[in-house]
């Protein structure tokens, strides 16, 4: 690779598309835009358009990291309209390499990166550094994955975790469910973690409580809980923070995951000190005979919105690669 030349790197999200250049696979960002996906066709109008406003240089390879499962050339997103459709894609921008990995499994790759400033840390002791971390955080969806141990280094690994069922934690969570369910049949967890879930839990929470649901958008839910002006708001993020506590604490037992926890995605950056205020920690040690293993397990919410790109750019590194 010379001077003049770079590797391209996305992060594709519900909602945006953030893109960087970098001179090396694992190097550093340059040119970083952030890109409403709305705002495109497709992923095709927005890579021309991220190349125009970086005044076109030479590519030779790029990794986009994509909110959706990734198995063969074509990748439709979970939560917008794009379409990804690597070799086309490869071919029109002429590129010798194009590679598409999960979100998360670039986010994984990211925490491993980013400044420790960007690091905050929620309890728990020193971590084991010979077991896995976990990575999952909120957003347009639930992303999660993982970093497990290996004789080459980290090894990232893609998972679908934000599917699992939602499992209930009191009669007030019950009824929720219920609720959902006469909705959407099976009811993840990700019908409640995630920006279109924030909504789903304030609008069930409201029936429950006998209220009226004021507010329609997670943005707004999120500002009045924030600033203490609605109390149905301020319940519906409490109960939001511990789901995801929960749900990170179940996520920690299955995968040996005593490395550590990384909270990462554009959700609980966003509510920092009422997170860190939260139920969050007391829910994810909630789990009875195990609680000892849950509380000696650190978590740090990654504050740092180029994570995914950084991963992406490492995610060339990869054997696979």
């Amino acid at each position: 690779m010379t001077a003049n030349t770079c590797i391209l790197v996305g992060d594709i999200g519900g909602t945006h598309a953030r893109f960087a250049l970098a001179k090396q696979a694992g190097g550093g960002l340059e040119c970083i835009q952030v890109l409403r996906c709305a705002d495109y066709s497709g992923p095709e109008a927005a890579i021309a358009d991220f190349m125009g406003r970086a005044n076109g240089p030479e590519v030779l390879a790029a990794c986009f990291a994509v909110a959706a499962p990734v198995a063969g050339d074509t990748v439709s997103m979970t939560n917008n309209h794009w379409v990804f459709d690597r070799p086309s894609i490869q071919r029109r921008f002429g590129w010798q390499q194009f590679l598409l990995v999960n979100d998360y499994i670039a986010m994984a790759l990211g925490v491993l990166q980013v400044p420790e400033a960007t690091l905050i840390r929620l309890g728990g002791g020193a971590p084991d550094k010979r077991r896995p971390k976990l990575i999952l955080g909120p957003g347009t969806g639930l992303g999660v994955s993982a970093l497990v141990p290996s004789h080459q280094g980290w090894l990232p690994l893609a998972t679908e975790g934000g599917h699992v069922d939602f499992a209930p934690g009191d009669e007030t969570e019950a009824s929720i469910l219920g609720r959902l369910r006469a909705q959407f049949g099976r009811v993840s967890v990700e019908r409640l973690l995630c920006g279109p879930g924030l909504v789903n839990l304030y609008r069930e929470l409201a029936v429950v409580r006998g209220r009226p649901a004021t507010l329609s958008l997670a943005e707004d839910i999120s500002a009045a809980a924030l600033a203490g002006v609605d109390t149905l708001a301020v319940e519906t993020l409490q109960r939001f923070c511990t789901i995801l506590g929960r749900v990170a604490g179940n996520a920690v037992l299955t995968l040996g995951a005593y490395g550590g926890v990384y909270l990462s995605g554009g959700m609980v950056p966003a509510m920092l000190p009422f997170f860190l205020g939260s139920g969050f920690r007391e829910e994810f040690e909630n789990k009875g005979r195990m609680t000892p293993l849950l509380a000696q397990t650190p978590v740090w919410v990654v504050t740092d919105p180029c994570t995914g790109l950084y991963g992406a750019a490492s995610a060339l590194e990869l054997p696979e690669a």
